[in-house]
């Protein structure tokens, strides 16, 4: 049962990510997208450390800070996620979902490339098939 528990996860992952793509879309139509996206960063971070004090995880934090290399890729997420929300909000504000969602799924496809270039991972056969056909997706969407 656990060794399906990522898939379950992933699933909602991808409702969830969906849903902001909705709600962000309606939420857009008269205000300015990147003070949008700040306010949507304050509540993500108000929500996640409700989440890590319920679970008694807030003495975490030092440990994860006193670790300057790992502390500075979590950074580097943060900067390059920050960075995302803010391009995805300015294209659902100016494009339709439609098209903008299956266009930021090209993300798939960069962060593949991307572990095999820089995290050694290797991509077999079937997994070349698969983000292949997610670019050509996603391609196909933009341009119909």
């Amino acid at each position: 049962m656990l060794s399906y528990l990522w898939f379950v996860f992933a699933l909602l992952s991808a409702l969830s990510a969906s849903l902001v793509a909705i709600f962000g879309k309606i939420g857009l139509k008269t205000v300015d997208a990147n003070t949008a996206t700040a306010i949507r960063a304050v509540v993500m971070a108000v929500f996640l450390f409700a989440v890590i004090a319920v679970q008694g995880k807030l003495n975490l934090i030092p440990s994860i800070v006193s670790h300057r290399r790992t502390f500075s890729f979590i950074i580097l997420s943060g900067a390059a996620g920050a960075l995302s929300w803010l391009f995805y909000f300015l294209a659902l504000k100016y494009g339709p979902v439609s098209k903008v969602a299956p266009i930021d799924k090209l993300s798939v496809v960069l962060a593949a490339l991307l572990a095999v270039l820089f995290l050694g991972e290797r991509i077999n056969v079937m997994n070349g098939i698969g983000i292949g056909l997610i670019a050509a997706g996603a391609i196909i969407v933009a341009l119909s």
